[in-house]
């Protein structure tokens, strides 16, 4: 009985979540309020430094006894590495944890794939965050001078927001999936996110123009390259 009260706990978060704007649209918005505070934004250097950002617009968190996660995101990596932003792909990112709260809420969250090997990892079917994959909390500010050892070494700097407040957080035992379906309806045929995010061989849908042109705004070209599998 506890297990589906959780169920449809879950469900009636996620129909709010994701109702009225697309996903891309939602991700748009993410990075523009995010990055539009500077001083309590991702660091522009780091950006410039990232491979790739996912943004996972109103990740659910709810908790009955078993609690989890739960967010539909969209992962856009750059040409070659170091160029322009090039065509999305759709992910699932989830997490199940033991707790004893009721409730649930809705967390934006962001993060920065910074160097190539953790990209490539990303193209796998799923992949476990802080095992498979080093996973930090990212630094927030104007720079990430005052970044820790741990920080300047991870694959994937994480952060959200929730209420306004934006801060590092980890992302320790999330599971990533890729989200086939989703990106069957993106680009109306099944391509998989090999072929998106290394091959570089789909063109960006008219949908997200808009999300690599805010991506573009803030950070036009990156600093590093990577050999294609």
């Amino acid at each position: 009985m506890k297990r589906l009260f959780l169920t449809i706990l879950f469900l009636s978060f996620c129909a709010t979540a994701f109702a009225g704007e697309s996903q891309l649209q939602k991700a748009t918005n993410v990075v523009n309020e995010i990055m539009g505070t500077p001083d309590k934004g991702i660091p522009h250097d780091l950006l410039d430094k990232a491979v790739c950002v996912g943004i996972v617009p109103s990740e659910v968190k709810f908790a009955f006894g078993f609690g989890g996660t739960y967010g539909r995101g969209v992962l856009v990596c750059r040409k070659g590495g170091n160029g322009e932003w090039d065509a999305p792909s759709m992910f699932t990112l989830g997490g199940a944890s033991v707790g004893f709260q009721i409730g649930g809420k809705a967390t934006d969250v962001v993060f920065l794939v910074m160097n190539p090997e953790g990209m490539k990892k990303l193209v796998q079917d799923s992949v476990k965050l802080g095992a498979e994959l080093s996973v930090a909390a990212g630094p927030v500010g104007r720079s990430a001078e005052g970044a820790t050892d741990a920080q300047l070494h991870a694959e994937i700097l994480s952060y959200s927001r929730s209420r306004g407040l934006f801060a590092g957080a980890s992302l320790d035992g999330a599971v990533y999936k890729q989200d086939e379906g989703d990106n069957q309806k993106i680009y109306g045929r099944r391509v998989t996110a090999k072929e998106i995010l290394i091959e570089g061989t789909v063109r960006t849908p008219r949908a997200a123009q808009g999300l690599d042109s805010t991506l573009t705004k803030y950070s036009p070209k990156g600093g590093r390259t990577f050999d294609r599998l």
